[in-house]
């Protein structure tokens, strides 16, 4: 028996989103802000605005970061997609713009992969569509391609963010 192609790609980010949903539960704000050593990148207040550090190009090698860090990487980067592939975000955050505190964190987390999953189910099968002229050399890439990737963000970073938890724990 066969199951529709849109019913594996959403069930393949369910498997990846739903662990680290459960990763991050019952965080705590010092938890969330744990700098791990010293010089890590993490979300901090910058003349009454939280922002994620940032260079581009990413310095070789790259920092160490924070949950808050990562938290905001993997939001940032499922609204970013959901805003060009779907016209919408979970959060209407832009760029390196995030949030100081877990209780805030968490619904923004949330609802970036509430959307993305939401667009991604909207596909049908229809995964091998282009994404087209606004993604610059990505353009020839198909939607199953930027999943796969989405995928790779989601899992990466969020075993990133369950070892932070697991090394905060055992300090």
């Amino acid at each position: 028996m066969s199951r529709p192609l849109h019913v594996t790609t959403v069930d393949a980010f369910d498997q990846a989103w739903q662990p680290l949903l459960e990763r991050v539960a019952g965080m705590t704000d010092t938890e969330y802000h744990w700098l791990p050593v010293a010089g890590a990148w993490t979300v901090r207040d910058v003349d009454g605005s939280w922002l994620a550090d940032w260079e581009d190009p990413d310095p070789v090698p790259a920092p160490v970061t924070t949950i808050a860090w990562r938290v905001w990487h993997i939001a940032d980067a499922l609204d970013g997609y959901s805003s060009r592939l779907f016209g919408r975000t979970g959060n209407g955050l832009a760029e390196r713009v995030w949030v100081g505190t877990w209780a805030e964190a968490e619904p923004l987390l949330r609802a970036a992969g509430d959307v993305f999953r939401e667009g991604v189910d909207s596909w049908g099968d229809d995964v091998f569509e282009p994404l087209g002229d606004n993604w610059g050399p990505f353009g020839r890439h198909s939607r199953l391609d930027l999943l796969f990737h989405a995928l790779r963000e989601v899992n990466h970073h969020g075993a990133e963010v369950a070892l932070l938890r697991d090394l905060y724990g055992a300090r």
